[in-house]
């Protein structure tokens, strides 16, 4: 039987490094075949076989860096860190890249690879294409980079779009005044904006027109300048919608467009904008995309579960 230890300061950072009831530790016993006893400061792990002895302790020091500074850790870190034990970038890289934001969250921070490397290409690039299913961060992750920015006055508005699909973009027909008609589309963003921002500075911010709200047939004609903008749900814009949204963008902005391509409700045979803009654009300096995955889920461990088994019948479909 191979033993190693690893010190503990005090309880506390016992408490954090275990997780509620455990949880942390026992999957890291379970997912490894190790023995853990935590006796006097000192936490043993012990295993017959040193392969699994190594990648539990690999685990436990990420963990224990990240928690060291600060950061909580959930079941759902353990889990991600134990399925990447053997990937390149180390997990405290990943989810100490804090995000400040306005609300009392104080900042928003990747809890993978996949999200990590979305957040570089945002602060790198003036125009970033985050493509993925459902649960990866795209939105939200745009969203706090955008709020960031503005807490920052690194630019001067966040504007935010989204296409209305289901009302064909003509939205006269519905009851109510144009706020009680867009809504409902614009929802998802208000719902990341919220989780931010608090709800007063919101209010203020969107009579000011520091944030802005809107279909995204109201950006034609216009030049936006010193500001963030994000396009949700872009799979559902027409390749003649995604040229005049990237066509909006103005000096000293920066421009975020999301997407799941998987999820296209546009009318049969009518074109996403998102997946003919990915040939169109590839390869030109200042623009990047970032393709999402499963494991980059970060919702209930269920939601990667449905991904993965609609993704592998959309594959056998296509034989």
């Amino acid at each position: 039987m191979k033993e190693i230890t690893i010190i503990l300061t005090d309880d506390s950072e016992a408490r954090a490094l275990f997780g509620k009831h455990d949880e942390n530790i026992k999957a890291i016993e379970k997912a490894f075949g190790v023995r853990t006893v935590f006796r006097g400061g000192d936490l043993k792990v012990s295993s017959p076989e040193e392969k699994s002895l190594d990648k539990a302790e690999k685990v436990l020091k990420e963990l224990l860096h990240v928690v060291r500074r600060g950061c909580h850790i959930s079941v759902r870190d353990v889990d991600y860190a134990i399925k990447t034990v053997d990937r390149a970038t180390p997990l405290h890289d990943i989810l100490l890249d804090k995000i400040e934001v306005f609300s009392r969250r104080a900042h928003i921070a990747p809890r993978s690879e996949g999200q990590k490397r979305y957040l570089d290409a945002i602060k790198r690039s003036d125009i970033v294409f985050g493509i993925g299913p459902a649960g990866t961060g795209k939105t939200y992750l745009a969203m706090a980079m955008a709020v960031n920015a503005l807490k920052k006055k690194i630019v001067s508005r966040i504007i935010l779009t989204r296409p209305a699909v289901e009302a064909g973009e003509s939205l006269g027909y519905l009851p109510g005044d144009l706020y009680e008609k867009v809504n409902p589309y614009l929802r998802p963003l208000y719902d990341a904006l919220y989780d931010m921002v608090d709800v007063d500075t919101v209010q203020e911010y969107l009579e000011k027109g520091v944030i802005e709200v809107a279909p995204l047939a109201f950006m034609r004609g216009r030049t936006l300048n010193d500001s963030f903008i994000i396009l949700d749900e872009a799979q559902n814009a027409t390749p003649e919608q995604m040229k005049m949204f990237l066509t909006r963008l103005g000096f000293d902005s920066k421009t975020v467009i999301t997407g799941d391509i998987t999820q296209v409700d546009l009318p049969k045979g009518r074109k996403s904008g998102l997946i003919h803009v990915q040939k169109l654009l590839k390869g030109i300096s200042g623009i990047e995309f970032v393709l999402l995955k499963g494991q980059d889920v970060v919702r209930h461990e269920l939601v990667q579960k449905i991904i993965e088994v609609y993704r592998r019948s959309g594959a056998e479909n296509e034989h």
